[in-house]
């Protein structure tokens, strides 16, 4: 793998150009993408992407949505003792907080028997995707991933002149690993897998993607996205992180964002070998962009499994509901093991967004295998409620 003699400001320099701007703000591509596409009245947030697309949402302010169901945040976060710690550390907000990352970087290696060398913070786990796309892709190369998938981290590629390999999600819906291994050639820079996989919501088998990234990450360096594991019905039982203290070329990124409820505190982190972490770190410092509040929330939050528990049971029951509601009303789903459900609709994507954020709902419409989807997060029951009565209104 080649490695980058780039500087931090060169490199900076360079995808600040080749991102028009956005590479020093890469959390904000989506929103950017959107305003854009909603400015030019454009059908899909991304029209170079043939064959996975998301539709353009209709301009509404939040203050407007009775249930927002689009972004897969936790309804029930953050924890009342997180949030307690970072409402107490706001007055600590003169100082840096160095010495309180690094004592949550040490919790978390102990947590994934790792070292803290092994470890990189950063403001929520996307981030950490769109600057591991701007290491790796900054000389071109491919990446491959499932169709369709989480796109974060393959659209930053592709805008540093990277390019996308994607292969169809099996029809159970989980990745085809015998078609990604075989596609790995000398033109690959990485493979990314999202488990549980974003959009849809699928996992896949755990044994079956440990034997995947053992026999692939001796070729190129596997990326395990796991923003949703803690979500599965086996959690982190099924993580790929005893893989990085097994010596192989694999990282795993994790997040606050879902289970913890962190969302908008915006805290996550990367666990890879060290020659890997040092790499990302030559050109740029996730750390930076954390909060000293945030730090103690997440820190805080490690300590106590009470709310993540109660988390997991009532996202799983909003699923549950939404599940049979959609098999009595004859939507075809695809499963799902986190907070977050896609079926398919028979309607153009763009009406239904429409007709949908018309009913003070929020949720995700997408484009793939040539047909439309509803994307919906789970959210309370009461929000999920008020989903349904709406679909019964569209759906008459």
């Amino acid at each position: 793998m080649k490695t980058s003699n780039l500087s931090r400001r060169d490199w900076l320099k360079k995808g600040a150009l080749t991102l028009g701007g956005l590479a020093l703000m890469p959390s904000d591509i989506w929103a950017h993408a959107v305003e854009t596409a909603q400015t030019n009245q454009t059908k899909y947030l991304f029209p170079t992407t043939n064959s996975f697309n998301e539709f353009t949402p209709p301009k509404f302010l939040d203050p407007e949505l009775k249930a927002i169901l689009r972004a897969n945040e936790n309804p029930y976060g953050p924890p009342p003792l997180a949030a307690k710690a970072f409402q107490e550390n706001v007055f600590s907000g003169n100082r840096y907080a160095w010495k309180t990352l690094n004592n949550l970087i040490s919790m978390i290696a102990e947590k994934e028997n790792v070292s803290p060398k092994q470890i990189l913070m950063a403001p929520g786990s996307s981030d950490i995707l769109e600057k591991v796309a701007m290491v790796f892709f900054q000389n071109g190369g491919d990446v491959i991933s499932a169709d369709p998938s989480y796109m974060s981290l393959i659209n930053v590629s592709k805008s540093v002149g990277g390019q996308w390999k994607s292969y169809k999600l099996l029809s159970d819906s989980q990745h085809d690993l015998k078609a990604m291994e075989k596609a790995v050639d000398d033109q690959t820079k990485l493979v990314y897998i999202c488990n549980p996989n974003n959009p849809t919501g699928s996992i896949t088998n755990a044994e079956d993607l440990k034997t995947f990234c053992k026999t692939v990450s001796k070729k190129v360096p596997v990326f395990v996205d796991e923003a949703y594991i803690e979500l599965s019905n086996n959690g982190i039982a099924d993580s790929m992180v005893s893989l990085v203290s097994e010596g192989h070329d694999v990282m795993v990124a994790r997040t606050f964002s879902k289970i913890h409820g962190m969302a908008g505190l915006r805290i996550g982190y990367l666990v890879g070998k060290e020659e890997t972490i040092n790499r990302i770190n030559e050109i740029t410092r996730g750390g930076m962009g954390i909060t000293g509040p945030s730090i103690m929330a997440a820190t805080t939050s490690l300590k106590g499994q009470e709310f993540l528990d109660m988390t997991k049971t009532k996202i799983a029951e909003a699923r549950a509901y939404t599940q049979n509601y959609l098999e009595k009303k004859g939507f075809k789903y695809l499963p799902s093991q986190t907070n977050f459900m896609i079926f398919e609709i028979d309607m153009d994507g763009n009406s239904f967004l429409k007709e949908i954020y018309g009913r003070q709902v929020g949720v995700r419409a997408f484009k793939f295998w040539d047909k439309n989807w509803c994307r919906v997060s789970m959210g309370t029951m009461k929000e999920m409620e008020i989903f349904t009565k709406a679909m019964d209104e569209i759906f008459v």
